[in-house]
């Protein structure tokens, strides 16, 4: 990494450390931008990555993709183009020298904003990528993400500014080696947009019968067809993803609401509660009750640290 870019990150770095003073998520004045600090490294974390930029200032993470690994740190970025489930862990970080980290979110809109202001690259319509890449960060990205992030220093300028700064980051994106891959999720006719209509469709719904054929027939594609590129983008099957975003939701109501877990399993779609434990117990690694235990045990240890 070259000294100009050792300068940026060590700004971006700065700020970030002056305006996430918590742990944990922390939304700010700009929107649809999350900065994020842990002092201590975490345990693997089931969560819904919406369309989003990622940026490491500080530490290191893997991101889990079904039984793919991705990791990443202040030499990279990270996106994901699409809704995904996926597991984090923070694998560096400590109290004098905590995690810190930038997300960006973008829509689908704003893709096809950027697409049809400049003049880029043509995007082959017929390849299939996955939903989720690691790049290396250059020069030119990491200045677009450190004035964006200075702006939190001047609120005044946000309105005006904001917009413009966020939308240099997704050209950038689109001008670099993974542009294609990015684009496709604006464009009409790819079969990567296709594929996006079946995942919103799976999310919204995700509590309904998976009917392979009506989302077959919406991405307008065969059976088979569907199936195979569905997996090339989210790294797995349909019933496998709805599976994830089930269990996540049900984990989720579990702490929210200290409910029963035979009524969480049948509000997320399961008919069976004894397959909704099993299948619980194998994504977290105990049954709904001990993992909830488990996870209320943490929180109150980490807010009396």
């Amino acid at each position: 990494m070259s000294e100009q870019m050792l300068k940026q990150q060590s700004e971006i770095k700065d700020l970030i450390r002056r305006h996430c003073i918590h742990e944990g998520v922390q939304s700010t004045g700009i929107p649809s931008l999350f900065l994020i600090r842990y002092s201590h490294t975490t345990e693997p974390v089931h969560s819904l990555y919406n369309p989003c930029f990622c940026y490491i200032a500080n530490g290191h993470k893997d991101i889990f993709l079904a039984k793919e690994r991705y990791n990443y740190g202040p030499s990279d970025f990270l996106v994901a183009t699409m809704d995904l489930p996926v597991v984090g862990q923070v694998i560096q970080a400590a109290p004098d020298n905590p995690y810190l980290a930038f997300k960006l979110e973008f829509t689908q809109n704003e893709i096809i904003e950027v697409l049809n202001s400049f003049e880029l690259p043509p995007v082959p319509r017929q390849h299939t990528s996955r939903a989720l890449f690691v790049g290396d960060i250059g020069s030119d990205l990491l200045d677009a993400v450190l004035r964006l992030a200075r702006l939190l220093d001047r609120p005044q300028d946000i309105p005006f500014l904001a917009p413009m700064f966020s939308k240099e980051i997704l050209y950038r994106l689109l001008q670099g080696p993974y542009g294609s891959t990015l684009a496709q999720i604006a464009m009409e006719g790819t079969s990567t947009y296709r594929i996006r209509d079946a995942i919103e469709q799976i999310t919204r719904h995700y509590d309904q019968p998976l009917r392979i054929e009506e989302l077959a027939e919406l991405a307008s594609m065969s059976v088979s067809s569907f199936h195979r590129n569905f997996k090339e983008v989210t790294a797995m099957s349909p019933l496998q993803f709805q599976k994830q975003l089930r269990l996540q939701e049900a984990r989720r109501l579990l702490l929210a609401e200290s409910s029963d877990a035979a009524d969480v399993a049948f509000r997320v779609g399961y008919e069976s509660a004894s397959q909704f434990s099993r299948e619980y117990s194998r994504m977290f690694g105990a049954p709904p009750r001990t993992d909830i235990k488990r996870l209320k045990e943490q929180y109150e240890k980490a807010l009396n640290a």
